[in-house]
């Protein structure tokens, strides 16, 4: 079984997105185990880029910072071996295409099973081009996580077929951010995903109250939350960690 099938073995899981160095790497760590305390069942990891296409400004600007800050990926690994020793939860990253390519795939994927990332979301990958990576992720144990957006329309039986760890439903379209409402008719994309799989699906982009969270995770097994924890961290900086576990189990309770 996927390391990642835990997060979703007690309930509808809470999925928090924090972008690594934003504003230090110290922070990161303590705002990842804040949301661990508040109980985040999964922490997705953003290894930051110089142009996420999939982001909007509030993750854009994140990434910027901790750029700016002397993030790379070497020392994000490096960080991650040191938060293992803490953090228990299954744990990705997202990232884009070439952040893997340019350190070199395979040196990237085996490290990520050495310092025990259980998944990988490019959301840059199309599903026609993911044996780029597929064999290496097999070969080292590393899920290479799926994405189902509303534009999926024909190919979401395919995709979930395929599908590993979890599966990522993008609510709306268009880039990551907080909405005041999602309007996509996301139980019928749910409903196709469980004709042909049983890997479970969250939802993310766009959910910020634990009212979004809950009606999300009615229909799914769980809920992705990342520009409301990310604007948290952008107000509070490296006093963001206490607010963070806060809103976080307001997330989760309301999953419960």
């Amino acid at each position: 079984m996927s390391n990642i099938r835990k997060a979703f073995a007690n309930g509808k899981a809470f999925i928090a997105f924090i972008t690594c160095g934003d504003p230090d790497l110290a922070t990161t760590k303590e705002a990842v185990k804040a949301a661990v305390k508040g109980g985040a069942d999964l922490i997705e990891l953003g290894i930051p880029f110089s142009d996420p296409t999939a982001e909007g400004p509030v993750i854009q600007g994140a990434n910027l910072r901790a750029l700016e800050g002397g993030v790379s990926t070497p020392k994000i690994f490096d960080f991650v071996r040191e938060l293992r020793q803490e953090v228990t939860v299954p744990m990705v990253f997202m990232t884009y295409a070439n952040v893997v390519y340019s350190y070199g795939a395979e040196k990237f994927i085996s490290t990520c099973q050495e310092i025990g990332i259980d998944g990988l979301i490019l959301p840059d990958l199309p599903y026609e081009e993911k044996e780029e990576f597929l064999p290496l992720c097999h070969q080292y144990g590393v899920d290479l996580i799926s994405l189902i957006a509303p534009t999926s329309a024909g190919r979401i039986a395919m995709i979930s077929k395929d599908a590993e760890g979890f599966i990522y439903v993008v609510s709306s379209l268009g880039v990551t951010g907080t909405r005041s409402e999602i309007t996509t008719d996301l139980a019928s994309i749910v409903k196709v995903i469980r004709e042909n799989t049983d890997v479970p699906c969250a939802i993310g982009f766009g959910i910020s109250t634990p009212e979004q969270a809950k009606k999300m995770a009615d229909v799914s097994d769980g809920a992705i939350v990342g520009s409301a924890i990310i604007k948290l961290l952008e107000k509070y900086g490296k006093d963001a960690p206490t607010h963070i576990y806060e809103y976080v189990k307001s997330m989760k309770d309301a999953l419960r």
